[in-house]
């Protein structure tokens, strides 16, 4: 009999790859859904992928209740924990860092409960980074953003908060079950749907032309085929075990995004705008506009890069070319219809 592993979240974008995969290399795969009713539309992204074939199967549980969890276990050999709660938007953040953290643990008591061998846990590569953004450099997995600081943004410090009392619980945990944590970059890629498209969303912002420009902002793409990739290698390779693996990809400037996408589309890319916004009139928007990018303005021209040498050398883990990872992206959004 195949392993049966649990992936959290199976409607999200990352969570529904996981399930393609998984099924594709011979697991028996369950999910969690927040509600009934959610199921047809997580089988019917996956199938576009690979026939699930009776070996997906569904429960009913939510990141902010414990109610569900318990079944959900039942019979798991390993857990992806990849959802995370979104947080209602509020000026409070703990709107956000209480769920992303509250959630983790959940998902960690249920999963030590049931005895799972190993449960991987996707963190981000902003919880491995210098907290402020004004030193630059390449940093690895020792690193740990500091919570603390007062100019980091809500996402970052529940990230960071997240996984911090992940491993805290495990420090004082004596059984069987293993945790490994996950880093990701930003993350693109083919989408399974169009529905739920995440920081997809971006590439196809990019392709209707609704930016009018970019800013000047710098990204680690990791293809979300090869985060999965990397979940599944640190899910069963011995050494992975009690271990952070960072999993950033090349780093691209917004302006490179935009000049793969004109130079390799074609006329598809003809509303991709390659024009670079200036840093003081993102500023200006974000302070008398859009707050929503208030949070981008510290990264405004800062290249802070990563490490991915320990999932390299541990895992084996060969992430693809970025630009690649960003024309894949772009042609799949393209034949979903969701530009």
């Amino acid at each position: 009999m195949s392993e049966l592993v649990l992936v959290t979240g199976g409607t999200g974008y990352i969570g529904g790859w996981c399930i393609a995969e998984l099924l594709k290399r011979g697991y028996e795969v369950r999910t969690t859904v927040r509600s009934p009713g959610r199921e047809q539309a997580v089988t019917e992204a996956v199938s576009t992928e690979v026939d699930p074939a009776g070996r997906l199967t569904f429960a009913i549980a939510d990141l902010t209740s414990d109610e569900g969890w318990e079944e959900a276990m039942k019979g798991v050999d390993h857990v992806l924990h990849v959802a995370s709660p979104l947080g209602a938007a509020s000026d409070d953040p703990q709107a956000l860092i209480g769920p992303a953290r509250d959630g983790a643990l959940r998902v960690l008591r249920a999963a030590t409960a049931a005895r799972v061998r190993r449960v991987v846990m996707t963190s981000a590569a902003n919880a491995a980074s210098p907290s402020s953004y004004a030193t630059e450099g390449i940093t690895d997995e020792t690193l740990w953003t500091d919570p603390e600081d007062p100019t980091l943004i809500p996402y970052r410090r529940s990230k960071t908060l997240a996984e911090r009392a992940a491993w805290d619980f495990m420090a004082e945990y004596d059984g069987p079950t293993e945790l490994t944590t996950v880093l990701p970059g930003a993350v693109f890629g083919p989408v399974l749907t169009a529905d739920n498209l995440g920081s997809v969303g971006i590439v196809a912002r990019m392709l209707s032309g609704r930016m009018s420009g970019v800013p000047r902002i710098g990204l680690e793409v990791v293809d979300v085929r090869d985060l999965v990739d990397v979940h599944i290698r640190a899910m069963t390779a011995p050494a992975a075990a009690g271990q952070r693996f960072l999993a950033t990809g090349e780093f691209l400037w917004m302006a490179d995004m935009a000049r793969t996408l004109r130079d390799g589309l074609g006329e598809q890319g003809r509303r991709v705008s390659t024009r670079q916004i200036p840093d003081f009139a993102v500023r200006l928007v974000a302070r008398f506009k859009d707050p929503s990018l208030r949070e981008i303005t510290p990264a405004l021209g800062r290249r802070n890069r990563h490490s991915t040498e320990k999932a390299r050398t541990l895992l084996g883990w060969q992430p693809r070319p970025a630009r690649r990872t960003v024309l894949d992206c772009a042609q799949s959004l393209i034949a979903h219809g969701a530009v």
